[in-house]
């Protein structure tokens, strides 16, 4: 399935997901009765106290929980009996469903909306037990009512709060699991339409679409939800839709989940994809049975026929490998047996082995993803302990007001971030001076790689590194940006609201070649005022800006300097706090580094769109841990933060490079300045200035993950 953030992309969301996006909660918060989202139009969730009548009863809203798959949760109760339900909400909105594709979707989901055991038996085979199924006869939302579970939550909550699952509870999911299958598979069941069928496929089965149930003894239950019969009817017809599900696609998908469960992750972290099975080194090393299991039920090897011979073999398995036996769950019925004394002590070695890099762990792990932060752990510490450092003076460069040369001048840890990387190894004999250099052509600035390519400098910082030889090496240290500004004042309506928070990269394009000169040319919801675009001064930035927003074009570079103003980014602030101070509308849009536009608020950074992709917005809200919308108070500077992961897909980001000779005959100056702003220390560093680090780090820049090392 795609993901959610391509669904409802006719919803100007500054979230870029309008489903699990707050503001339609706010809106319904804050204005009693609100039906669509104040910011985008999107259906607002539904007041407390709200009653949804169907067929079988009414039933009213207690709270707001939250979203899973395809709709919006509430908890609430059936109101003849006070009994408490679940309330699913879907949302047909009318920007992407058309009225016959609404009305059809209504019909087929009040026929297909829930399943039962055809014969009337009560029998519990853990399967959410669907009550009702409700379409609003005039509106644009549908409700699956159902039976709540008491102290459940997804598989994916479980995993981002209690990690990887042991080897023990993999089986016992998987056992679980075939045994819900088998009943879906092969029992008649029975529709809401009262048509009888024989036999049903999942279709759906995630971690998101599975709920775990765990008792006090540590024992859990596992419940199925969320059929693709019925949720797949509420993805937009502009989204690919999804072929019918087979029996063993099942399979694969409950294989999938167990691997996931067992990993203690669903992505790899080096490439943000999914975590391959095929990738032999993904895979825990203490049950090679259960491995062989699994690689027959998604199909790597001979696939089962059904699930009733998955769990045959699964029950017949060889209990896991010994090694294992010391950290069995409390979930094992097993009695654990006592090692004998030299395998004891093996043990109790090999745990204080891993002792110091689990307690590491465990101390930085704050985020959804249990493993986000293996490239950090891998990084060198500091500076001293980065080896065969060579003794010398190394002088070298960087372009005339670049971001290399000032961030450098960016005060850190009561120093300026210059003076700390002069001589960044005390015990080293080892000076690195820097020299920044003017080209003479401003629309080209490469002087720095001329000078290393001549051997005047040692190497140079840039980002500009299209046209190196091969002669010459780069590394990356860092990632640095643009971020594009409107102006933004809380306190009435502005540009960055009525923009809904972005702007795509065709719409720069036309504002910095002339070709749109008034706002209402993008929209006539925006106010009849004239756009005025400024550029910074620094010859990097714009040339980041022409290679990316205008393709390098010669026409559009050549209009982008006869009708743009160029003008020191902190002299552009200032003239839109001038003009709001006045009480004007200003109409001003520029662009800047990171490091110069980040820690202002008297611009709004716009979310940016490149083609048909949604808008990505890589400053975070630290409280919430989402991106920010033109609601936010930006003059709190120490509550938001650039998303790394988010960043590496933000269309204006791109690597700051460490350049060198390969030459082996010349002392690799320039790869160890490399290599030490690539350690923990200096990706710390880095960021304190306003670069983006490579990788996440945990927690934040100012917390344990900077503190740990001096």
């Amino acid at each position: 399935m795609p993901s959610f953030e391509s669904f409802y992309q006719e919803y100007p969301c500054s979230y870029n997901s309008p489903l699990s996006c707050d503001r339609p909660f706010q809106t319904a918060q804050q204005i009693k009765g609100a039906k669509f989202c104040l910011e985008c139009g999107f259906p607002a969730t539904l007041p407390q106290e709200a009653e949804i009548k169907g067929n079988q009863g009414t039933y009213q809203i207690a709270s707001f929980v939250g979203v899973r798959g395809l709709g919006r949760l509430y908890s609430g109760i059936q109101l003849k009996d006070k009994q408490p339900v679940i309330i699913k909400e879907y949302l047909l909105p009318n920007r992407s469903f058309n009225e016959s594709e609404t009305l059809k979707r209504k019909e087929t989901f009040k026929r297909v909306g829930g399943v039962s055991l055809a014969d009337s038996r009560i029998q519990n085979f853990r399967l959410v037990e669907t009550k009702e199924a409700i379409a609003d006869q005039k509106g644009e939302r549908c409700y699956l009512i159902t039976k709540g579970i008491e102290s459940s939550q997804t598989l994916a909550k479980y995993l981002i709060e209690k990690g990887a699952m042991t080897s023990v509870e993999v089986r016992e999911v998987l056992n679980q699991g075939l045994q819900t299958l088998q009943f879906l598979h092969t029992q008649k069941l029975r529709f809401p339409s009262n048509q009888i069928q024989l036999g049903i496929t999942h279709g759906n089965i995630s971690l998101d679409s599975t709920l775990i149930k765990v008792e006090n003894n540590q024992k859990f239950s596992i419940y199925f939800c969320d059929l693709a019969i019925w949720e797949n009817l509420f993805i937009p017809p502009i989204i690919t839709q999804p072929a019918p599900a087979r029996p063993e696609q099942d399979l694969e998908s409950l294989g999938l989940v167990a691997f996931s469960l067992w990993v203690g992750r669903i992505t790899n972290f080096s490439s943000n994809q999914p975590l391959d099975p095929r990738d032999n080194q993904q895979w825990p090393d203490t049950d090679s049975h259960l491995k062989q299991f699994i690689y027959r039920l998604i199909g790597l090897e001979t696939p089962f026929e059904n699930a009733e011979a998955a769990r045959q073999a699964l029950l017949q398995l060889p209990k896991e490998d010994h090694v294992n036996s010391v950290t069995r769950s409390p979930a094992s019925p097993e009695r654990e047996k006592r090692l004998p004394m030299p395998l004891l002590l093996l043990v109790i070695l090999a745990l204080l082995l891993l002792g110091g890099g689990i307690w590491y762990w465990l101390l930085g792990r704050k985020t959804d993803t249990a493993n986000q932060y293996i490239q950090w752990s891998r990084l060198v510490r500091n500076f001293s302990e980065v080896p065969n450092v060579p003794s010398g003076q190394f002088t070298y460069t960087g372009e005339k007001d670049s971001t290399w040369s000032y961030v450098l001048t960016q005060p850190v840890d009561n120093s300026r971030l210059g003076d700390l990387l002069t001589r960044p190894k005390a015990d080293a004999t080892a000076t690195f001076n820097y020299e920044s250099v003017l080209s003479s052509n401003l629309n080209n600035p490469i002087k720095s790689i001329e000078e290393v390519q001549t051997s005047k400098k040692y190497f140079a910082i840039t980002s500009l590194v299209d046209n190196i030889t091969d002669k010459l090496a780069k590394k990356p240290i860092a990632y640095d940006g643009l971020l594009v500004y409107v102006a933004f004042n809380k306190r009435d309506s502005n540009l960055a609201n009525a923009l809904g928070g972005q702007i795509s990269l065709e719409q720069l394009r036309q504002i910095y070649t002339g070709n749109i000169t008034n706002w209402q040319q993008i929209s006539p919801k925006l106010p009849n005022l004239t756009v005025k675009p400024f550029a910074p001064t620094e010859p990097e930035a714009i040339s980041k800006f022409q290679e990316i927003v205008l393709k390098n074009d010669p026409q559009n570079e050549a209009l982008f300097k006869a009708k743009v103003t160029k003008l020191d980014t902190t002299k552009t602030q200032n003239q839109i706090r001038s003009e709001t101070l006045e009480g004007r509308t200003t109409g001003i849009i520029s662009f800047g580094i990171i490091s110069k536009t980040s820690s202002q608020c008297t611009g709004y950074p716009l979310a940016i769109a490149d083609g048909k992709k949604s808008a990505i917005q890589p400053l975070f809200q630290r409280r919430d841990r989402r991106s920010i919308n033109p609601s936010d108070d930006l003059c709190q500077h120490d509550d938001y933060y650039v998303d790394v992961t988010t960043f590496q897909s933000y269309t204006l980001g791109y690597p700051i490079f460490v350049v060198y000779p390969k030459d082996s005959s010349r002392l690799p100056g320039g790869s160890t300045f490399a290599q030490m702003l690539t350690t923990r220390q200096g990706q710390c560093l880095l960021s304190k200035v306003g670069l983006v680090a490579l990788q996440p780090m945990p927690d934040d820049i100012n917390s344990y993950a900077c503190k740990s090392v001096p």
